[in-house]
């Protein structure tokens, strides 16, 4: 692929800084072996002077505005810094340090100026209006769908970033914006301290009890002396809640984890606050009364009212059954010789025993199947059957730690394959100290086409996971849940990666949030389908498939406590609507375990624990960008419960099923509103009735 234009970024001298000018690598991914942590700063001061100069060419050329020298040109001129920002903050979530979130904290106001300084720009705003109004008059004659969108966001962009604003009005904005961008800096920040700064150190064996050899293998690992470590990152703290005969150390486990960021050095209770009122400070004087209002006018969902009335139907119809749920485990707890009430840091204890006992199924049983070589084999295979792509390995191109991997991605010379890569993918499975819990997709670069060549430019996509490493007796083995993990995190990478477009703000996964989890989504269902598994599960040691026993079992459970996990997932969507729909600003000594608990009463079917909240450490609203946008996964559970049915009708892998997937849902990215994609593919809007059936609730 050549080397173009908006590759290279800086158009400067500054050679010695590897950020700036042509990265010669293969690709053009970024060159991380070169970067050094005092590369960045020096690197975002020039590009925000290039930036400008790029800005003010646009703003007083002396030709008239039209779509290619104003609203195309404003798309272009910002990918230079774009690329040095996704290196930048990738890797400050999954490779960081202390020094480097010093360096995001002085980047932040800088950033958050210049981008204040291109949407409140008055001048360029004439320009971009002026294009708008004059297109808008003739029907938009004349311009493709892309452009057409692309127009209509970008004028809107400017409009919900403070352009009409008076001048009085757009200092407040600023000074809002800034302090928000540090503040939800700091807050993952606190979160990633506390969530390091506990330790579980056992030295004594018999308060292992319960835990599978595997689980104790990692927890020596990770010790890296006498003992055995365990911390509240998912690998260790997920099978230790699950496995840990101590109900005593369970508890102490779940109120640590529960409590993160609640209290003590790294509190982000005044800091979410905070940023709940300044969220509302610029939603008012944006003309919203709320923040939901304003966040939501750009969602596929449209209002805060159709939110609520989706997560509110969902709850009704799902909290009965999940009361069952939650009683039938409390009796069987009994039985077993707990004395008193289930408590949260008994559920996954219990839970999971029962499932072993009512199902004969548990994640010990399946786990030897589940090596995460083979399932990334299965991921490709699959991503094989369905879209024709195929990955090749390729060690030569750069990677930011020895555990990432990187592959060249090829389509089917059939499907439009031209046996160029089509995209560069990069996997990082474990986790690390500088790394941030959970899993995630991320891009570094989405596709476009150069507008100086002509020439496409592919996308590389990253997958970030933390999973148990390989020890020296074992090979990393993955849970159910892990495994639907990574093909979750996997349908993002695809929508990035099969994304198609002129204009890089609107390929991939650049589409409304609540839209986003639709490709991950879908691809879940998969793991659990007999004809998928068939295919690739086997026994790490041995080679033996998976018994069709086993995999009846595995299906069998589908439909395990899908009440309960509903029901959770709306109790973090609605207190999200709650925190984004205050109408006055809180009091700085808001009690915000209070706030919670009475925003999520309606959703309680386990008993509440004093001193636990799980807000301070809700880092998708308060330091990602969900805010008000939770229920997003509800809202595309709808969609892929919906779409998934279309595939089982017509077979798993029907290639008419998949071609249609891919044409309109991934291809086309933010381009088009997500409605219309989503019916060209269905041929209808979606219902409830499918995820409710999915869970075992009658639709009815």
């Amino acid at each position: 692929m050549s080397t173009t234009t908006i590759l290279a970024g800086c158009a400067g001298t500054d050679t010695d800084n590897p950020l700036l000018g042509t990265w010669d690598t293969p690709y053009g991914v970024p060159p991380f072996e070169k970067i050094r942590l005092e590369d960045y700063r020096p690197a975002v001061e020039r590009l925000i002077v290039d930036g400008r100069r790029a800005i003010n060419d646009i703003t007083f050329s002396p030709d008239s505005s039209t779509f290619e020298n104003t609203v195309a040109a404003l798309e272009f001129a910002q990918q230079p810094m774009e690329r040095v920002l996704n290196v930048f903050y990738n890797l400050n979530s999954a490779e960081t340090s202390d020094t480097m979130q010093a360096i995001a904290l002085e980047l932040s106001p800088m950033l958050t100026d210049f981008t204040n300084d291109i949407m409140l720009n008055e001048r360029l705003f004439e320009r971009v209006k002026a294009v708008y109004d004059q297109s808008a008059a003739d029907g938009f004659a004349g311009l493709r769908t892309e452009q057409r969108t692309l127009l209509e966001d970008t004028y809107k962009s400017f409009v919900r970033s403070g352009a009409n604003l008076t001048s009085e009005q757009k200092g407040r904005y600023r000074a809002v914006t800034g302090e928000l961008s540090q503040l939800t800096l700091r807050f993952e920040q606190n979160l990633l301290a506390a969530t390091n700064a506990f330790r579980l150190r056992i030295t004594d064996s018999t308060e292992l009890a319960g835990l599978p050899e595997s689980v104790r293998d990692a927890a020596a690992a990770d010790a890296g002396e006498e003992g055995w470590l365990f911390t509240l990152h998912a690998p260790s703290y997920i099978p230790f809640m699950t496995y840990s005969e101590r109900r005593d150390l369970r508890e102490r486990m779940y109120r640590a984890y529960n409590s993160r960021a609640y209290g003590g050095e790294f509190d982000n209770s005044a800091t979410l606050v905070r940023i709940a009122d300044l969220r509302l400070q610029l939603a008012n004087l944006l003309g919203y009364p709320t923040y939901a209002d304003y966040v939501l006018e750009g969602r596929m969902a449209g209002s805060a009212p159709k939110v609520n009335s989706l997560l509110d139907e969902l709850l009704d119809k799902s909290k009965p059954y999940a009361e069952e749920e939650v009683a039938g485990i409390q009796r069987y707890a009994a039985a077993q010789g707990l004395d008193g009430q289930l408590m949260p840091w008994d559920w996954a204890y219990y839970t999971e025993k029962y499932k072993a006992a009512t199902y004969d199924l548990d994640d010990e049983m399946t786990r030897p199947y589940f090596r995460l070589e083979r399932v990334q084999d299965a991921m490709f295979m699959l991503a094989g059957r369905l879209y024709g792509l195929t990955f090749k390995e390729n060690p030569s191109i750069p990677v930011y730690h020895p555990d990432v991997h990187a592959f060249e991605v090829y389509d089917d010379p059939e499907r439009g394959g031209d046996g160029k890569p089509m995209a560069i993918l990069y996997i990082d499975y474990f986790p690390r100290p500088g790394k941030q819990g959970g899993a995630w997709m991320t891009s570094y670069r989405q596709a476009c086409v150069d507008p100086a060549t002509g020439e496409p430019v592919i996308p590389v996509v990253s997958l970030v996971c933390n999973f148990t490493k390989p020890t020296e007796k074992r090979p990393s083995l993955l849970s159910f849940n892990e495994v639907t993990t990574i093909f979750h995190e996997f349908g993002h990478g695809l929508h990035g990666m099969i994304g198609r477009g002129c204009y890089p703000g609107q390929t991939g996964t650049n589409v409304r949030r609540d839209f986003v989890e639709l490709p991950s989504q879908i691809m879940e269902n998969w793991v659990s389908e007999k004809e998928f598994l068939d295919l690739w599960a086997a026994h790490y040691q041995t080679g033996e498939k998976m018994p069709a026993a086993l995999v009846a079992k595995i299906e069998a459970t589908k439909q395990y406590l899908a009440a309960y996990s509903c029901v959770r997932q709306l109790q973090f969507g609605i207190c999200d609507m709650a925190w984004h729909t205050i109408r006055e600003p809180l009091d700085s000594a808001c009690d915000v375990a209070a706030f919670e608990r009475r925003a999520a009463r309606r959703t309680q079917v386990m008993p509440v624990v004093d001193g636990t909240c799980f807000s301070p450490g809700f880092s998708h609203i308060f330091g990602g960008g969900y805010a008000a946008g939770y229920y997003s996964y509800k809202w595309a559970e709808v969609l892929e419960a919906d779409a998934f049915e279309k595939f089982k009708k017509a077979g798993i892998f029907d290639e008419a099923t998949a071609q249609s997937f891919r044409e309109n849902i991934l291809t086309p990215g933010g381009s088009e509103h997500p409605m219309t994609l989503y019916v060209r593919f269905a041929g209808h809007e979606p219902t409830v009735g499918p995820l409710l059936r999915k869970m075992g609730i009658p639709a009815e």
